[in-house]
């Protein structure tokens, strides 16, 4: 499921985003991939390291946790911190698929089932740089407004088409859901946004109590926590 998570931020956040990407260092983006990626992979990114990057990346996933349909469509477990990359004069990142399982800094080993790109640049000020992902229903073209985020399955081969003007400036990251499965979290989804729309027409009459418990129950069963 491809999931698109309009206002993560809002403008004035992203105003601030950008200040301070602009005067952050920038480094050969080829150096967090392995081989594979090295190979198709052309853009900056921030030192994962950097002072910026920790701090602005705290800042998206607090953010994100206050989105209304974030937990719902991700039932996230643990999360990679963000990163940020920048495309320009060419550069792009060809078709790949990301890395199934990520060591983390504290030695954990977190598994990647949700991929998350959050635009920071207009549409308007770069020309090129959709990010394509491929799935079971074709081919897909993603380029949204600076401040909202996709979030799609990590299975997926996907690629950023050549900025061919202006910069693509994003954060990026992906994350382990307590749902591994992509049907079973589509499912969950869907019936907890339909128990939502029911509780704000009609309340919690026994119908919607009902509903709510097959939620919790099917959530019981297939959760990894």
């Amino acid at each position: 499921m491809m999931m698109h998570l309009a206002e993560v931020l809002d403008k004035a956040t992203v105003a601030d985003f950008r200040a301070q990407l602009e005067a952050a260092d920038w480094v050969d983006g080829r150096q967090t991939v392995g081989a594979q990626g090295a190979r198709v992979k052309q853009n900056q990114q921030l030192d994962v390291r950097s002072p910026i990057a920790m701090a602005l990346g705290q800042r998206v996933l607090s953010a994100l946790a206050q989105h209304p349909l974030y937990f719902s469509a991700a039932l996230p477990k643990r999360v990679v911190p963000p990163l940020f990359n920048r495309y320009e004069g060419g550069e792009q990142y060809g078709f790949h698929v990301d890395g199934s399982v990520r060591h983390e800094a504290d030695g954990a080993l977190l598994r990647t089932d949700l991929s998350c790109t959050l635009f920071l640049a207009e549409p308007n000020e770069y020309e090129g740089g959709e990010l394509v992902v491929h799935d079971t229903y074709g081919q897909h073209e993603v380029k949204l407004p600076a401040g909202d985020l996709i979030l799609y399955p990590s299975s997926s081969v996907h690629a950023v088409m050549p900025v061919t003007r202006g910069a693509r400036v994003a954060s990026f990251f992906w994350l382990q859901s307590m749902i591994r499965d992509d049907a079973r979290r589509v499912q969950l989804f869907e019936l907890d946004q339909t128990i939502q729309r029911l509780r704000t027409r009609i309340g919690d009459d026994a119908e919607v109590l009902h509903l709510t418990n097959l939620y919790h129950n099917l959530l019981r069963q297939w959760a990894e926590v």
